[in-house]
Parts: structure tokens; C-alpha cells; sequence
């Protein structure tokens, strides 16, 4: 099993920047708003299971929620910045 981070594509670094509602964003399918929202409204332990099925989507979701200047790094890479 890989310890490696996946990297964020342009479409899922617009998808979250639209769920925080940030400059760039981009709105997504409804299956991914739901899994966005479950995401964010998760617990730690629940966060790392979605993690195991949706690794990029969760790594980019913790980003722009948690690391200072998380949001901004989603905006250089779906190129909105």
C-alpha cells in the first residue's frame, strides 16, 4: 500500500475550491457535493476511511480546511491564481 500522497487535479482543486467557496471554484456533480459535505462533516477516523476510497478528494479537502494557505495552493493549481 502506498504512504504517498496523491496529487490534486485541476477538477477536484475547483470542486473544493466551489465547496468553500472560494475564487476558482468550479460547482461539481451532486454525488461529489454529497461526498464533499460528508467529508467535511466527518470525524478523524471517519475522514481516513473515506480516505482509503477517495484519497485525492480527501487530501484536497484537508488542505483547504486546515493548512494555511491550503486554498491558495488549490487556486495555483485549477490555475485561478
Amino acid at each position: 500500500m502506498s504512504t504517498q500522497t496523491p496529487a490534486i487535479t485541476e477538477d477536484t482543486a475547483r470542486h473544493v475550491l466551489w465547496h468553500y467557496g472560494a475564487d476558482g471554484g468550479m460547482q461539481p456533480g451532486r454525488g461529489t457535493q454529497s461526498l464533499m459535505i460528508a467529508i467535511d462533516a466527518a470525524d478523524m477516523v471517519t475522514v481516513e476511511r473515506l480516505r482509503l476510497g477517495f484519497p485525492e478528494l480527501v487530501n484536497a479537502m484537508l488542505r483547504a480546511k486546515n493548512d494555511i494557505g491550503g486554498v491558495t495552493e488549490l487556486q495555483r493549481i485549477a490555475g485561478a491564481a
